[in-house]
């Protein structure tokens, strides 16, 4: 079900529909690449059940590489997973808008992150662990530790 929402981050119906191709487009990649990993490191895992003698560096720049294969798949993920919920935006309307301050994110950044969910500055307070999730009652989900809820600073 589409929401027909006012687009708050000025954003035009054809760079919506550009954004949404280019998250597409972004997961479809995403995905080849962890199916990709996933088969190799079966593939390795099979192929290393042979009976012959291991030494023990090949155990463990095996256990390396494994370790960091998993280590990107997780990253990976982590990204569909943002990629999935931006999509979600552009269907509630929503996409482009801070879920930090509810301004509009610049479209410089989306182009280079799609799926940004912050603009620049609450992103950043974000990263420091500054961005705190608000009472659901309140009209704004986050607001910048150290700030007074009623708004005034």
């Amino acid at each position: 079900m589409t929401k027909k929402n006012k687009n708050k981050a000025r954003l035009t119906p054809a760079e919506i529909e550009s954004f949404k191709e280019l998250l597409l487009k972004k997961r479809n990649e995403i995905l080849r690449n962890v199916t990709c990993m996933e088969d190799e490191t079966l593939h390795k895992a099979r192929t290393d059940l042979s009976s012959m003698p291991t030494h023990m560096a090949d155990m463990g720049s095996d256990n390396f590489e494994l370790e960091n294969t998993l280590g990107l798949m997780d990253s990976e993920r982590r990204i569909l997973r943002e990629i999935e919920d931006a999509l979600d935006r552009i269907e509630q309307g929503t996409y482009g808008i801070c879920e930090g301050n509810g301004k509009s994110i610049s479209k410089a950044r989306l182009k280079a992150i799609p799926w940004a969910r912050y603009c620049v500055p609450c992103a950043s307070l974000s990263e420091k662990g500054l961005l705190v999730k608000q009472e659901p009652s309140e009209e704004s989900a986050l607001r910048p530790l150290g700030t007074a809820e009623d708004g005034s600073d």
